[in-house]
This record gives C-alpha cells, structure tokens and sequence, in this order.
C-alpha cells in the first residue's frame, strides 16, 4: 500500500511541477483532477478517439493510456500551452474558427494538439499524408474536412506557401 503513490516532478506547459500521484492513475485523470486542465478530455478511455491527446517530449499520446507516474522528467503540453501572453488563439486554434473546424468542440482540443505535432515538424504534408496522421481522432460533428482544411492552411502558412 505505501508504494501505491509517488511524487512525480515533470515540466507542464512550460512551468516545473510536481505532483503526488497513485502509480495507477491516467495521464488524463492527473491533468483533469490535479491541475484542472480541463482541455484534455476522457472521451473512449481506450486510446481510440483522440480527444485526451496531449503533447509529451514531441510527441503525440493519448492521455487516457499513458499512466500519470511515466511523465516524470519529461515535458507535458496541452491545449492550455498555445495560449499566448494575453490570451490570444495560436494560428492553428484561429484556423479551426476561421475554417469553422469546430461544432461541438469536444474533440477539438485533441486534434488541435495532433496538428501541433504535425505542424512543428516543418514538414509539407499531402492532404491524404494529413488525413492519414489525423486518423487517431473520432468526431460526430464536422465531417473532417474543416479540420483539415484548417490543418493545411496553417502548414502551407508556416511553410509560405500561402
């Protein structure tokens, strides 16, 4: 029983933290319950929908899977972190409004987060090489074309192709 908890210390969006945590909790309940971030949402809880995504060391995982106590030493972002100094959206959140990539919102911050990834390698991606990485991610609402029209402009606007 005295092994059940432990004192994680890693970097969330930005900031050095730490955390005491039950060895079998997910990275989602940690994020939600502990620091209330609420962007990261528990959709499946199988790591089939996407909407728990969040950025670790580079790289895409859902939440919902990774367990809370792997994060030690490494750098956790969500949604929360693309906010800029004085609120204001990120290029890819602004064109999720402008390409109207958003309904119900709730998967929305997962795919936000998987094109973070995408749109930070510096890569020019074809528009089935897009679909294809944003497979990961479920969606009721939109029809995905919205959202991949979203994806692509901001590519093609980083890379000044636009």
């Amino acid at each position: 029983m005295k092994d059940q908890y432990r004192l994680i210390e890693f970097n969330l969006n930005g900031k050095d933290v730490a955390c005491m945590v039950d060895c079998r909790a997910s990275l989602t309940d940690m994020l939600r319950n502990d620091f209330r971030l609420t962007s990261v949402k528990k959709g499946c809880e199988v790591g089939e929908c996407g909407a728990c995504n969040v950025i670790i060391d580079g790289e895409c995982y859902n939440s919902c899977i990774y367990l809370a106590v792997w994060v030690r030493g490494k750098h956790v972002r969500t949604l929360e972190s693309l906010m800029g100094p004085n609120g204001e959206l990120s290029d890819i959140q602004q064109a999720f409004i402008d390409e109207t990539a958003v309904q119900c919102g709730f998967c929305t911050p997962g795919f936000i987060m998987s094109a973070v990834e995408i749109l930070e390698s510096g890569k020019l991606y074809t528009r089935d090489e897009l679909r294809k990485l944003l497979s990961g991610h479920l969606c009721r609402c939109t029809g995905y074309e919205n959202i991949l029209n979203a994806v692509e402009k901001t590519m093609k606007k980083r890379l000044g192709i636009v």
